[in-house]
């Protein structure tokens, strides 16, 4: 009778540490994380990577890094195969950011198996849908940015810039300042809202000082911007546009780019290192300096700052996100609610479990 009590008692507490390491870290169970990149190769992506990885280390949290690499259907196989090996808490840096399909999906599949989904930096609805993904399952939640604030802070930058320094940018002495707008992704909210009040923004502010709007420098192009055809925010595509650009609107053809203004700052390296080929904003006082400007405040956009070669940029926290994420994993991991003890965060008033990282404007003064 003993020895089956005992046989017994084992069943049991097995029983019991299958349903802790299921339920998310409760009750003492194990926290197994699988971390979901839309793709290594994104500079600011990269900061955030590193920043998270001291975070969940310094926390005692087990995880595993996925590259994505621009597919979502890679990366939903890999969230499939992750939680079939046991990870309990999913983050993810979703690929076809403010799709609906694409986030509900993800959030079906951590719905099934009972574990808590973060999302991070790339939304996951529109405005339109906002809070219909993220108000479906209780064990969710987004780390990221109030979209539109960082075009509203780059235009707003862009704008004063443009004020106080107009004689000097306008190179051909037409009155009117001539610009080229480097886009990431079509679709992506943060993209679309960065490109809109980046000019918009900037035009505010200038026409109040009684100096005419932008000028998009390629009268032919409606859309007023180039995008990243692979939706990948690269420095390589802003380069091989730049240097097109250059070859046709040129200072010897009297139609110069005065001013360019860039999504993220991987694009405004791509423009900077056109502008170098052609003699332009080498940061030795030798030359005429095009303003650059772009979004994330990477540590390379800092060195260009400082060197002279790029004029400005937004800061996105990567450490910020990052921390904001690890709070939240740290949540599961002691057995609380995914949004416990989260009023010291700016939380967002129309989705409650919806964290904002803020921006900041960064001159490198």
């Amino acid at each position: 009778m003993k020895k089956i009590m005992s046989l017994l008692l084992v069943g049991i507490m097995m029983l019991s540490l299958v349903a802790c390491g299921k339920d998310g870290g409760k009750n003492g169970g194990e926290l197994n994380v699988g971390v979901f990149y839309y793709t290594y190769s994104d500079t600011y992506i990269s900061s955030v990577r590193t920043a998270l990885d001291s975070a969940l280390t310094e926390a005692g949290i087990k995880f595993q890094n996925y590259d994505g690499n621009s597919n979502q259907t890679t990366q939903n196989e890999q969230i499939d195969t992750a939680i079939a090996q046991g990870t309990n808490l999913l983050i993810v840096n979703i690929v076809t950011s403010g799709s609906v399909d694409a986030s509900q999906a993800i959030v079906d599949k951590a719905s099934a198996a009972g574990i808590p989904v973060i999302f991070f930096n790339r939304a996951v609805e529109s405005d339109e849908d906002e809070g219909k993904v993220l108000g479906s399952y209780d064990k969710c939640a987004f780390v990221g940015t109030d979209a539109p604030e960082a075009g509203h802070m780059q235009g707003k930058m862009v704008g004063q810039y443009v004020v106080d320094n107009f004689d000097a940018i306008d190179l051909n002495g037409d009155g009117k300042i001539s610009y080229a707008m480097f886009m990431g992704q079509l679709g992506n909210v943060e993209a679309i809202y960065r490109t809109q009040y980046g000019v918009e923004d900037a035009d505010a502010v200038i026409t109040a000082a009684g100096k005419p709007a932008l000028e998009y420098f390629d009268a032919s192009n409606t859309d007023k911007y180039q995008v990243d055809q692979d939706g990948n925010w690269s420095a390589t595509a802003a380069n091989n546009y730049m240097t097109t650009n250059l070859s046709q609107y040129n200072e010897s053809a009297g139609n110069m780019i005065e001013l360019v203004i860039c999504n993220n700052d991987g694009m405004a390296e791509g423009v900077i290192s056109a502008l170098n080929d052609k003699g332009y904003n080498l940061g030795d006082g030798s030359c005429t300096t095009i303003p650059v400007f772009g979004v994330d405040a990477t540590d390379a956009a800092k060195q260009l700052i400082a060197d002279g070669k790029m004029t400005g940029t937004i800061k996105q926290d990567a450490e910020g996100m990052a921390n904001g994420i690890a709070y939240l994993a740290k949540n599961i991991q002691s057995g609380k609610e995914l949004m416990a003890d989260t009023d010291s965060f700016n939380i967002s008033e129309k989705v409650s479990n919806k964290i904002y990282i803020p921006y900041a404007t960064y001159t490198g003064e």
